[in-house]
């Protein structure tokens, strides 16, 4: 999936982001490494890292909704609320989108961890704009 768009020399690439998989409904789903990368100062998953993944897949989603030749997908506004740490092995953020509008569209996201316990919940607001 990731042919699609290029992630290479990205905040993507660096944090070790790898698409699993773009829907036709705009669900975008992504895994993230726990590692020397990702995690802040006392070893745990730095919420940062978190948000990158969230604003991510929510961007990647978006984008597979609009006519990339026309138009551009940028993130507006994002929070999380950071639930549950983490030390080791991956996240996968989950995108879904909520409303789908010409001009903004607003996606959840969760992060969840290898067991499928609840890491972190953001909501992004993504802005759709007219290629000049």
């Amino acid at each position: 999936m990731e042919a699609r768009f290029n992630m290479k020399n990205t905040l993507m690439e660096s944090l070790g982001i790898e698409i699993l998989e773009v829907k036709e409904n705009g669900t975008c789903i992504a895994k993230m490494p726990v590692d020397e990368r990702t995690r802040q100062p006392f070893g745990f998953l730095h919420g940062g890292a978190s948000v990158a993944l969230a604003e991510t897949v929510a961007s990647l989603g978006a984008a597979s909704l609009v006519d990339l030749k026309e138009k551009a997908v940028f993130g507006q506004e994002i929070n999380a609320n950071h639930i549950r740490s983490k030390q080791s092995g991956f996240v996968t953020g989950i995108a879904s989108v909520i409303h789908q509008g010409r001009t903004s569209m607003v996606y959840e996201i969760q992060i969840v961890d290898e067991e499928e316990k609840l890491i972190s919940i953001s909501r992004c607001t993504i802005a759709v704009v007219d290629k000049r």
